[in-house]
């Protein structure tokens, strides 16, 4: 396992790297400039424009721009925003935290709900409770995430009163409505996706076999079941992490919650390149990590997958 660990992280480099090029280019197409985003703000007259410009090196051919860049992330700068020069590394320090609550408490959320709703749709397959449940799953996926946020900020906070209307305070009760918004979705697709691996493990020789000896359902379906369905549902989390972090530049605007989201869309709105291309990388760099943890969970998961 550890050789291929350190195959699979000496694979992450050229990946994060890849990332890293298309970003920078994928910014520097938006039109205008940091220096033209200041123009909102402050008076600057032409010659000040390009003064400024010469300053931050916006000026500089667009592979010497990219060069300079990958030379300072070599050492581990990555850069100062253009906006307050202050390092990007101490923004995302700053603000990581709170997206990686908002993650985790997502990811909580869809296990929570989309698992169970799985297992018993699986259970009690072409009954009502299948069809209800995959309805549920169906409407889920179809609602989303900033809208049913609107509609749970309306109920919970405005009428009932029960939860704040902003997810920036301290404790839980400021983070379940962001992360209950954020969760639905995936809760849907996990919910479909145990549905499916539960019905096929359902009919292995080794859950009649359980069943043979006289074991409780219980112990059936959480034991051995769930068990040998969780591979796909493992890999699914996997890839959810990295869509739960990318959902979050929506939910943290929507409840005024502050984070790597709402930091990017100040950045993007400002033309503030570090600032993005630092988020990308940190955002990028964490998914990958959290599915290479995910593949060394499969050989606990399942004590017939080993690492050559």
């Amino acid at each position: 396992m550890i050789h291929y660990l350190i195959q699979r992280i000496l694979f992450t480099v050229p990946v994060l790297v890849g990332i890293t090029i298309v970003v920078f280019f994928v910014v520097a197409l938006i039109p205008g400039d940091a220096v033209a985003a200041m123009m909102t703000q402050i008076k600057l007259n032409p010659v000040q424009m390009a003064d400024l410009r010469r300053q931050l090196g916006l000026d500089d051919p667009l592979l010497v721009q990219l060069g300079r860049y990958l030379a300072d992330l070599a050492q581990g700068d990555l850069g100062r925003s253009v906006f307050g020069y202050r390092p990007v590394s101490a923004l995302i320090l700053a603000n990581i935290g709170a997206t990686l609550q908002l993650t985790v408490a997502a990811i909580a959320v869809a296990m929570i709900i989309g698992m169970p709703l799985g297992v018993l749709a699986a259970v009690r397959r072409n009954s009502v409770w299948d069809v209800g449940g995959m309805f549920v799953a169906l409407a889920g996926i179809s609602i989303p995430g900033f809208w049913l946020g609107l509609m749970l900020i309306q109920l919970f906070a405005v009428h009932l009163g029960w939860l704040p209307i902003t997810g920036s305070g301290a404790g839980l009760k400021a983070l379940i409505l962001p992360a209950v918004s954020l969760g639905v979705a995936e809760a849907a697709i996990l919910a479909r996706l145990t549905r499916a691996s539960m019905v096929e493990t359902l009919q292995e020789d080794y859950i009649r076999t359980a069943r043979a000896k006289g074991l409780p359902q219980r112990a059936v379906l959480w034991r051995h079941a769930l068990r040998g369905a969780f591979i796909p549902v493992l890999t699914m989390l996997g890839m959810q992490f990295g869509t739960l972090l990318g959902g979050t530049v929506v939910i943290e605007n929507v409840f005024a919650r502050q984070g790597l989201g709402t930091i990017v869309t100040r950045a993007v709105i400002n033309r503030d390149a570090p600032v993005v291309q630092g988020v990308v990388l940190t955002a990028a760099t964490l998914y990958v990590l959290v599915n290479l943890a995910v593949d060394m969970l499969y050989a606990f998961v399942d004590p017939r997958i080993r690492y050559d």
